[in-house]
């Protein structure tokens, strides 16, 4: 394909040492769930007693075979521009019984993929956490357990122990917040608990095995190496200006933002939402020293991923007397007319909410170091955009990624402490119950053809934009 930028056309320029790459994880991108001493996560479980939740019945065993084909993979990452990649460890592989004995193939194999992203000059981003629980440790409660975070904790130094000599950069979780809210509040995902205050419980100790893996990641003192944690915000924003509005959108942006955002910075809740909380009697149990060790354990540098803005405006219906509490109680979703739509997708696409998200941080949070870590576009039956020569020409996600790009470069410009963007995601990979039903990646993976890759066309474009650190 010809090239079409030259050096003197770069009008969005970004600062050197920018990372350009993606974030994929490993449940998601591995397969081999039943290979070299892996045991079941929530997902395999969960798939073993209801495939039929999945889209088309396909579910987490194979996804897209990066166990196999890392080392084709990895160098697909250098032809489409990568300085950085995020993946993810597996606890069920790495010690496949929650805790005890470390599984030998699996330190191997997330060695020879550390090793062959610096042998090809790939910055490899570490993450801990992607909602994949091993099922034993379901078993004993998941997130509701403190003898789960002691395990999650010990997993966690584990991880820095052994490969804290060529990691620079971990993260405790991705998007911990989706766990509570698929699992323990909407009914989406197992083990399909509905209540409140239990979901509570878990984003609570979910933030406590955060601050502790911090505190023990310290402790090793592992050079310039930095922490952080990955956190999927979506701005909430009023219908109008009318106080009601404005009032509701600031309770949505502490439920679904702040809650997360604030113990992890600050090192402690949102105000606001623990009178909520307790006024409706759904605080959860915090026991002697929690709250010291997450105000003593802040991160390095936050991961923010962005699709979406959640748009909100105030409760229109009483909710019944006696109904169990859920943060909707407090507002109504708006439906803003004449919204951008991702057609293939469905979801709302508004770009200047990432400059938005930038200038919050700066603002609110230190001007703390961060970076995009996801950002992307899925696409259902991506194949009708497959041209005669045999690669998908996706100009759609294309002009995606620039018009985001954008407003980050004018977040930039305006001082935020951004660091990178990092695309979901490297390939095509396998997405929980939506299975694969949305194509987010850079590179197509064809399932019925030996997991056969083809780079798109915006492989190829985010290689010149890496190339000339702009476009």
């Amino acid at each position: 394909m010809e090239k079409v930028s030259c050096e003197n056309q770069v009008n969005y320029r970004f600062p050197n040492g920018f990372w350009w790459g993606s974030a994929a994880s490993g449940p998601q991108t591995e397969g081999a769930a039943d290979l070299d001493g892996r045991k079941p996560s929530i997902w395999d479980y969960w798939y073993s007693i209801e495939p039929n939740c999945f889209h088309h019945g396909v579910g987490p065993e194979n996804t897209s075979n990066f166990y196999h084909q890392f080392k084709e993979d990895i160098q697909l990452m250098k032809e489409t521009g990568h300085n950085s990649f995020r993946t993810s460890i597996q606890w069920s592989r790495l010690i496949p019984n929650g805790v005890g004995e470390v599984n030998q193939q699996a330190v191997d194999f997330y060695n020879r993929v550390i090793d062959e992203l610096i042998a090809t000059d790939i910055e490899p981003f570490m993450n801990l956490y992607d909602f994949d629980m091993p099922m034993c440790m379901q078993e004993k409660g998941g997130w509701e357990s403190r003898e789960v975070v002691d395990a999650y904790v010990n997993y966690a130094a584990t991880c820095f122990q052994l490969f804290g000599d060529r990691v620079k950069y971990w993260f405790t979780f991705n998007e911990p917040i989706v766990p509570v809210e698929a699992s323990y509040l909407y009914d989406l995902h197992y083990p399909h608990i509905v209540d409140f205050k239990r979901g509570a419980a878990v984003a609570h100790n979910t933030i406590l095995a955060h601050a502790k893996a911090v505190e023990a990641f310290k402790k090793l003192h592992l050079g310039d190496a930095k922490i952080g944690i990955i956190l999927n915000l979506t701005p909430s924003y009023p219908r109008s200006q009318d106080p009601e509005d404005v009032k509701a959108a600031h309770i949505a942006d502490q439920f679904f933002n702040r809650s997360f955002l604030d113990p992890v910075t600050k090192g402690e809740y949102p105000k606001d939402l623990i009178e909520i909380l307790k006024d409706k009697e759904v605080l959860p149990t915090v026991e002697p020293g929690d709250l010291e060790v997450i105000r003593n354990n802040p991160i390095d540098l936050l991961g923010v991923n962005y699709y979406q803005p959640r748009r909100v405006k105030a409760k229109e219906e009483p909710v019944p007397a006696g109904t169990p509490f859920m943060p909707e109680h407090l507002f109504d979703p708006y439906i803003m007319p004449g919204r951008k739509i991702n057609p293939h997708r469905g979801w709302e696409i508004c770009e200047e909410v990432i400059y938005d998200i930038m200038i919050d941080i700066r603002d609110h949070y230190g001007n703390l170091p961060f970076f995009i870590s996801e950002n992307g576009m899925g696409v259902e039956g991506e194949a009708k955009f497959r041209n005669p020569e045999g690669f998908i020409e996706d100009d759609y996600r294309i002009e995606f990624i620039q018009e985001h790009l954008k407003w980050v470069h004018k977040g930039l410009q305006e001082g935020a402490n951004c660091l990178g963007y990092h695309l979901w995601t490297f390939m095509d990979n396998w997405s929980w119950t939506n299975a694969y039903k949305n194509r987010y990646g850079l590179v197509e993976v064809d399932r019925e053809n030996n997991f056969k890759r083809t780079i798109k066309k915006s492989g190829r474009w985010y290689k010149q934009v890496a190339e000339h650190n702009g476009f």
